[in-house]
């Protein structure tokens, strides 16, 4: 494989590469759009700059384009000098500073200004560097001068990065020297006389490529963290809003059960207090809770739902499988909203069947009823949005999924995989 033919393939790798990473960062999830605005920028400038060299490949060896070779060297030159004073800005951002306000980020930009200058001046003179008539790019003895601001800038911010250590996160930190010391070192080989870009292009590539995956992971586990954050939020509301004529039943029933049977006033009033414990444990319930807890929650629900309704609401448990885990408020949600929409006078009795097992997908959950049926186009559309909520939890904190299908016969099946 020929030299050029080694060039054209790393100039492509990149590029694809270069293509991929941009739509990275355009899709990537991130509560900060400031950082997700500065991926898309930075991996942009990115794609022209590769863009640039590509052409330049083409074009380099035919002797009838020197202008254009000019043009593309002067391009190649200013695409890859942009993002210095960028990472600038990133730095300052990242570690809580006003970067239009900074010295540091005005010092860079003079810098970078002059580089500039520099380059402007030398499309119209051979004092830094030029192109023959025959199409050859040659280095005067004065390039340095023309690399001498961005090595500053360079320094810069790796002084920056050290000197600002303690305000950064660690990772950010490791991100931010794996992106500029990579970077150093190819322009130093590129300084010392090695007349190509392939250096300088693959050591700006994969330097903000490591820097780039790592803070995108750590921008992944934010959102994450947040989203378990909102689920959390949302379970609070639902304990928040339990149904208040539940709880004005369940205390009448205790009233008259007082009179009546004070041995099963006792019993129900143990299985209220038992459901409102474990509603309110909900709330501080951060990760996922055992299966059994939920199943004790659904249990106090029903027990104190079947003193109202008596012999119209029959429950079965199968339940032989209990280690796992699962969020907090996923059952006995769906449990309610079965005897809610399922208790009707004109049906017959309301019978609602919990089971577990294991397969090779997880553990998993039937409840079913034999109720009219789950309807989609109910005017009281509540009970659907706790069943959304539950299914949003359910795939943010472990994973899980939801269904709900049609029972044959009438009713409605509920199944829940926890992974």
């Amino acid at each position: 494989m020929s030299l050029e033919q080694i060039y054209f393939f790393v100039c492509g790798a990149v590029m694809i590469l270069t293509v991929l990473t941009l739509w990275v960062a355009v899709i990537m999830p991130s509560p900060n759009q400031w950082n997700k605005r500065f991926f898309v920028t930075l991996f942009a400038v990115f794609v022209l700059c590769m863009l640039a060299f590509f052409v330049d490949l083409l074009i380099y060896t035919d002797p009838s384009m020197a202008l254009e070779e000019r043009i593309t060297a002067y391009f190649e030159y200013l695409l890859l000098s942009i993002p210095m004073p960028m990472f600038t800005a990133y730095l300052l951002r990242t570690c809580g500073e006003d970067w239009r306000k900074s010295s540091l980020f005005l010092s860079v930009i003079v810098l970078w200004g002059i580089f500039f200058l520099l380059l402007a001046i030398a499309q119209f003179t051979t004092f830094l560097y030029y192109v023959t008539p025959d199409n050859r790019y040659i280095r005067s003895s004065w390039h340095w001068l023309l690399v001498a601001p961005i090595f500053a800038v360079m320094f810069l911010n790796l002084a920056a990065v050290i000197h600002r250590r303690d305000k950064l996160p660690q990772k950010y930190f490791v991100a931010f020297l794996i992106h500029l010391l990579p970077l150093l070192v190819a322009l130093l080989i590129n300084a010392m006389g090695i007349e190509t870009l392939v250096i300088v292009v693959l050591g700006v590539f994969i330097s903000t490529l490591s820097m780039f995956a790592i803070i995108l992971y750590d921008q992944i586990e934010s959102y994450v963290g947040q989203q378990r954050e909102i689920a959390h939020q949302r379970a609070s509301i639902m304990v928040l809003q339990m149904r208040p004529h539940f709880i004005y039943n369940a205390m009448m029933s205790i009233y008259y059960l007082c009179a009546k049977d004070p041995k099963k006033a006792q019993q129900v009033t143990m299985d209220f207090t038992t459901y409102l414990r474990k509603n309110f444990t909900a709330i501080a319930s951060e990760d996922t809770v055992p299966f059994s807890d939920e199943l004790e929650h659904t249990r106090a629900y029903l027990a104190v739902e079947q003193v109202q309704f008596e012999d119209n609401l029959c429950v079965e448990y199968d339940t032989p499988h209990k280690e796992f885990r699962l969020p907090p408020l996923t059952l006995q949600p769906i449990v309610e909203n079965a005897v809610k929409h399922g208790m009707d006078p004109e049906y017959a009795p309301l019978c609602i069947s919990i089971q577990t097992c294991k397969t090779d997908s997880g553990s998993v959950i039937i409840v079913e009823d034999n109720g009219p049926g789950f309807a989609p186009a109910d005017d009281d559309y509540e009970p659907h949005i706790a069943l959304v909520n539950i299914k949003h939890r359910l795939e943010m904190m472990c994973g899980g999924k939801m269904t709900i299908r049609p029972r044959e016969g009438g009713g409605t099946v509920v199944n829940v995989i926890i992974p």
